[in-house]
């Protein structure tokens, strides 16, 4: 009995290493939705973009936002505790904010833009200082809201693959990309959202925004939950593309990683609470974002795994098989992820440095 309650736990703990190929299957069988009969009509667009002490590639930023092919927006940037006297951005579309307080937040941010904005608009994307988009990112996105989605996540793509360091990051960015936005909004729950290149009507996020409690790292996690918690759908656009600055340097990329492990440690109990919502719901949706959610960062997940292999080495040699199969999916899927995004040859090379990285 014992030896059978082992099994379950690990073959419930793997489940996070295989159910990506679930994911997968299902996407492949489910009916695709039939495209909409395509709408030229612009929505009013909110970009807001925030900073934060570093204005270095701000202006890079709103410039690439001017020249989208798109027409109807308004850029909101919100220079917090910034030195903006070399700002000057000659267009009306473009409207630089100051806070008289430093705000140190993301949410209090884009609340400042939205109690200033200069009328009432369609939706709201969020674009960050260090960010450049696609010429096709507005658009993209507006063509996803005339299919009646209320949130939309784009792609966060690498800005630069200059260091070993920047291309492993984006080759986790690739993995991510594709297991938790593009195949779990294919399947038929969510996309997760990446705290940047991602679109709501206005008014649900606003009302979002008012019920998130988080003032520091990790709001994106809140606000997708609740969404999802809400019975929404986030939806994944691969055609919104924006291009972030990958981490060059091995203190920054340490910092990161601790907000992320640390954000995960702080909201995995929004996850199990989804999971137990969405059985009382019988909701799919929030049933495989739960599932998500649940999932511990890469390297915490590796050490409970080997931790268990060891184990099973001693008393279980037979439940090995549960971790060769599960391993195996995780690869496959992995590799998978790259070739579908096209990884760069720099990023495959800078695999042999992941034990470095790690």
């Amino acid at each position: 009995m014992s030896m059978l309650i082992w099994a379950i736990v690990q073959i419930l703990f793997s489940s996070f290493l295989w159910f990506p190929v679930v994911l997968l299957v299902i996407s492949f069988f489910r009916k695709k939705r039939k495209p909409l009969a395509l709408n030229n009509e612009e929505f009013d667009f909110a970009i807001i973009v925030t900073a934060y002490q570093q204005i270095d590639l701000l202006k890079d930023a709103v410039y690439s936002i001017l020249n989208t092919e798109y027409s109807n927006f308004i850029i909101y940037v919100v220079a917090d505790n910034c030195d903006v006297s070399g700002l000057n951005f000659a267009n009306p579309k473009v409207i630089v904010l100051q806070p008289e307080n430093i705000l140190a937040s993301n949410v209090k941010s884009h609340i400042y833009a939205i109690d200033r904005f200069e009328r009432n608009h369609d939706i709201i994307t969020i674009v960050d200082s260090d960010n450049l988009v696609d010429e096709n990112y507005i658009s993209a996105l507006n063509e996803k809201f005339h299919e009646n989605f209320s949130a939309v996540q784009g792609v966060r793509a690498a800005r630069n693959l200059n260091t070993f360091l920047a291309c492993l990051d984006e080759a986790g960015d690739m993995f991510y990309r594709f297991i938790d936005r593009k195949l779990l909004s294919e399947s038929g729950s969510s996309a997760s959202l990446a705290g940047t290149g991602m679109a709501f009507k206005s008014d649900l996020y606003i009302q979002a925004l008012k019920q998130i409690e988080t003032n520091g790292a990790g709001f994106d996690k809140a606000l997708q939950y609740k969404l999802v918690a809400s019975k929404e759908k986030i939806e994944f656009c691969e055609a919104a593309i924006v291009y972030d600055a990958k981490t060059t340097k091995a203190d920054q990329l340490v910092k990161q990683r601790s907000r992320w492990i640390n954000t995960w440690f702080k909201y995995w109990k929004l996850g199990a609470i989804l999971f137990f919502k969405s059985l009382l719901n019988f909701n799919w949706n929030q049933f495989a974002f739960s599932v998500m959610l649940l999932r511990p960062p890469l390297f915490l997940l590796g050490l409970i795994s080997i931790l268990m292999i060891a184990i099973n080495l001693f008393f279980s040699p037979i439940l090995l098989l549960i971790w060769a199969v599960s391993f195996s999916c995780f690869f496959i899927m992995f590799y998978r992820s790259l070739l579908y995004f096209k990884a760069d040859n720099a990023i495959y090379e800078s695999l042999w440095s992941a034990p470095k990285f790690i």
